[in-house]
């Protein structure tokens, strides 16, 4: 079988980090081809420099067995290539037609020759079964149909080749599912793709073969039936790694935090969360499961003094905390670990040792009345990098220049050493690497056994079911169903999390 992309040596720097070194990646025409790695191990550089976004420093491209100059999209897109982004890159306010053809309209008279169009793709999208709803704007549907729409987007410019980053980050079960039927129909079509993602199952599941990237190299071409999830996680982060949660038998305590009809509507008149009730015990996890957008936001910043409830009541140890800051929240017993660690977890342009003391900057411990206790600071943050292996272990370094996973264990590091009786720890692994996610859920799993209370909000449902010792769905700002422990099936919680099962959903009321 011919090769339909083939990198050959190609090397890419930005400044003095080299990205990709050395790098020959080959992919099989009409093949899925799974490309993993950790967080900054080169992937989405090789695979955008593959679509013209960057130009390789050294090597070649050949696109079916022909060596081409790649510039920019527009010349990938000419070569038939497509590339399906983390972030989509669609257009809210118009509609799904109309984002598809952006770009590439075909028109009649200097006007857009809307039959022909809704004709054509209609067409493409019967034959590789992307059913969306053409007249219907893309700000009013779900992620999957989004996800579709770029699919369709790409085929529509007609690439043969197609590059999808991490295309399942925000999909429920059912529309992985999905996403998997209609990546084997494009397969079956002729199409060859490939897919950056860190989830192992999902490479077992849909791929032929597997490439491994780590610092930049390619370590490892595996065929996938040939291979395991241990093998490929191995690879990736260069040690053994468990891929498992192991965790002992909770005993939960008494009730910590509380929640009680807590209502929010938001300044559009939203109601964003509904009479939701729920506790957490000390020694247990609980974890909230959904499609985001639900109101977990809204109800972890109503619960950190972020925003102020409408209605309802929360409780620390039975003593009510609404209507205090998050200050006075944090004061009362409560860590945070939230869901933009670059929006509300660091100042990314502020050393390590001192995004470690954030909020605490006050504490008799790193300030007197006149200064800040220097020593005393940059103390505290080498027994924290120490602790929770934040590399490099520089008090002194920049936290911009740490990668994701670095940077979310400094926010892990903080706010565990607050040493709080309640954690609210929000999408705690988003955007981390398998050998940091290993680390935090160990962390997390630590912390429950010392007794602490954890409120976990996860858009990963292995995540939610490997950590949690309750789970609670929510949708549409209600929480549906509560299961006393976590086996449940994915399959179940996806009929819940998106309301697809009204009669379940009457019922968990």
């Amino acid at each position: 079988m011919p090769y339909a992309i083939e990198l050959l040596n190609i090397t890419k720097r930005f400044a003095r980090t080299v990205a990709n070194d050395d790098v020959t990646l080959k992919v099989l025409a009409g093949s899925i081809h799974a490309l993993v790695g950790e967080n900054g191990a080169g992937k989405t550089t090789l695979m955008e420099t593959l679509y013209g976004l960057y130009q390789p420093d050294a090597g070649a491209i050949r696109i079916h067995e022909k060596e081409v100059t790649i510039k920019s999209p527009h010349d990938s897109i000419k070569l038939g290539i497509g590339m399906v982004h983390q972030h989509f890159m669609l257009v809210p306010p118009l509609t799904v037609l109309e984002n598809i053809v952006l770009g590439a309209e075909t028109t009649k008279n200097f006007f857009i020759d809307l039959k022909k169009t809704t004709a054509e793709i209609s067409e493409l999208a019967e034959k590789f079964s992307l059913n969306v709803p053409l007249t219907e704007k893309v700000e009013n549907v779900g992620v999957g149909i989004q996800q579709r729409v770029e699919i369709l987007k790409a085929i529509y410019r007609k690439a043969d080749i197609l590059v999808l980053d991490e295309p399942t980050a925000v999909l429920t079960p059912q529309e992985t599912v999905q996403l998997f039927k209609i990546l084997a129909e494009l397969k079956e079509q002729g199409k060859t793709i490939v897919l950056i993602t860190h989830k192992l199952n999902e490479v077992m599941a849909i791929s032929d073969h597997v490439s491994v990237m780590r610092k930049g190299k390619i370590v490892g071409h595996l065929e996938t039936p040939k291979t395991n999830p241990q093998e490929i996680a191995q690879l990736m982060v260069g040690r053994p790694v468990l891929l498992r949660v192991e965790k002992s038998e909770h005993k939960a305590g008494a009730p910590v935090l509380g929640v009680k009809e807590l209502t929010y509507v938001d300044r559009r008149g939203v109601e964003a969360l509904k009479s939701v009730s729920l506790d957490v015990a000390s020694g247990e996890i609980l974890g909230i499961a959904g499609v985001e957008g639900n109101g977990q936001s809204q109800l972890v910043e109503c619960i950190t003094g972020l925003i102020r409830p409408t209605s309802g009541s929360i409780t620390i140890n039975g003593v009510e905390i609404v209507g205090l800051n998050a200050r006075e929240v944090f004061a009362r017993g409560l860590a945070h670990v939230p869901e933009d660690r670059i929006k509300r977890g660091l100042v990314i342009d502020l050393s390590i040792k001192e995004n470690l003391i954030l909020s605490l900057q006050a504490l008799p411990q790193f300030s007197s009345r006149l200064s800040m206790k220097r020593a005393e600071i940059t103390s505290n943050a080498e027994l924290l990098i120490q602790k929770y292996d934040v590399r490099p272990p520089d008090p002194n370094a920049i936290t911009r220049g740490l990668s994701g996973g670095n940077q979310q264990k400094v926010i892990i590091a903080r706010e565990l050493s607050r040493n709080a009786e309640v954690i609210i720890a929000s999408q705690p692994t988003r955007g981390v690497d398998i050998g940091g996610i290993e680390f935090i859920h160990r962390t997390l799993v630590t912390a429950r056994d010392s007794g602490k209370a954890i409120l976990l909000v996860s858009a990963d449902l292995n995540e939610i079911l490997s950590l949690s010792d309750r789970i609670a769905v929510m949708y549409s700002g209600r929480i549906v169903k509560i299961f006393p422990d976590n086996k449940v099936e994915e399959s179940e919680l996806g009929l819940y999390m998106t309301g697809s099962n009204q009669e379940l959903i009457r019922e968990a009321k």
